[in-house]
């Protein structure tokens, strides 16, 4: 008997850091399918190189085929091994919201998982355990179909041509009720495909219970239309989470089309945009209500006299108490030389005087020997307020403690503003 938490492993899986290389011989069939996947337009999550490929700032999963490719995110600061800094970039994407972890099956979780990709499978498939479980929902559809009795309205010109010869038949258009609608339909998709990427052994027997329990419906065509166009009412809303994590998987799935076994699914976050969704997160945590934080928000700081064009500044997160306001822009990256570069510097100026702050900060994930620069704008001679200082500071985060993330990195942030 297999033990629930025993896995089969994958054909091969492949562990690297965001910014290394991976390097193979051009007849290697998975470097073959990464060029195919990378294709002329290119793709954000990796460069092509002589030989290899490049991974950029994405962390996250590419499975092809069989194969796993695992890109964690790292800093300089830490010995922490793959296993730590794989349990970090979970513990950020549950930070985030993009793992729900509310109900009591998602907080048990027993998966020794290979990577994101198994949990957001187990994620989805307790998910639509829980819809099963409380009753698949049934949506009014319209169907053109013969029928044995004049049961809707007649579909006059279908009729003559279907029913020439079967006298006794009518070709009507009418409403049904059951559980054969969208929703449903994408579900089903998803079990289907997760099926044929799963490399968990714990999860086959959930896989086959909801493959038999689970309606059989209709091969449907996804887009990013299809998704926007559904909207959640009373009855569907439990459905939103299975649903988004559809979303994630299918329309990240790519399947090949020429040799049908390459078929590439690319599960990758923006390390940058998850950076700073982690701290908002953890500033609004430590703030309380004490302190307002916004993120991207947004003001015009050009406009042409000719057309309707404009450019727009985002910081991505303003903090405001009273009438104190604090500009904080994040950098996953390590300055050069323990500096600020030219380019931030001039981005916090911009920043502070379109939203009239007089503190601004950049903050960087905490590296060996850094330091933290205090300092302040130059003000121009034939400035009004000569005597006013714009303060902009770095500040290097402690993203970690020990091997794992920093739990009180908010109130730190929040410390150092008031000094």
């Amino acid at each position: 008997m297999i033990q629930q938490n025993q896995q089969k492993k994958p054909d091969n899986i492949k562990t690297v850091f965001e910014h290394e290389k991976l390097l193979f011989k051009p007849e290697d069939k998975l470097y073959q399918a990464l060029q195919a996947f990378h294709g002329e337009n290119g793709v954000p999550f990796f460069s092509l190189i002589n030989k290899g490929v490049k991974f950029n700032s994405y962390v996250g999963v590419i499975q092809v085929g069989k194969t796993l490719i695992e890109v964690l995110p790292k800093t300089d600061n830490s010995g922490a091994k793959k296993d730590d800094w794989r349990n970090i970039l979970i513990a950020m994407i549950k930070q985030v919201g993009m793992f729900n972890v509310k109900t009591p099956s998602h907080a048990n979780l027993k998966l020794k998982s290979n990577s994101i990709l198994d949990l957001y499978f187990d994620l989805f498939l307790n998910e639509v355990e829980q819809l099963l479980h409380r009753g698949l929902i049934r949506k009014y559809r319209r169907i053109c179909e013969n029928q044995k009795a004049l049961n809707g309205a007649l579909k006059f010109n279908k009729h003559i041509s279907e029913n020439m010869i079967h006298k006794e038949r009518f070709y009507v258009s009418h409403s049904t009720y059951d559980r054969h609608h969208t929703l449903h339909q994408i579900i089903f998709k998803t079990i289907k495909l997760i099926k044929a990427l799963n490399t968990s052994r714990f999860l086959d027997s959930k896989i086959g219970s909801l493959l038999l329990n689970f309606p059989e419906m209709k091969d449907i065509s996804v887009s990013e239309g299809l998704f926007n166009r559904i909207f959640h009412n009373r009855k569907s809303e439990p459905y939103r989470q299975a649903i988004e994590i559809s979303r994630l998987l299918l329309l990240n799935y790519h399947p090949d089309v020429s040799k049908g076994y390459n078929n590439v699914l690319a599960l990758m976050f923006d390390m940058n945009t998850l950076f700073e969704k982690y701290i908002a997160n953890m500033i609004r945590r430590a703030a309380k209500g004490e302190y307002c934080v916004k993120t991207q928000s947004s003001k015009h700081f050009w406009r042409s006299r000719s057309t309707s064009v404009y450019k727009v500044i985002r910081p991505d997160i303003v903090i405001t108490k009273d009438n104190e306001i604090w500009i904080l822009d994040t950098k996953w990256k390590i300055p050069f030389d323990n500096r600020p570069s030219d380019d931030d510097l001039k981005q916090m100026y911009a920043y502070s005087l379109q939203f009239g702050a007089k503190s601004s900060y950049l903050l960087y994930p905490e590296y060996p020997n850094s330091q933290r620069h205090r300092g302040y704008f130059q003000e121009p001679k034939n400035s009004n307020n000569p005597h006013e200082e714009i303060q902009c500071s770095t500040f290097p985060i402690p993203v970690l403690c020990g091997n794992s993330l920093n739990a009180h990195i908010g109130g730190e942030i929040l410390s150092a503003l008031k000094n």
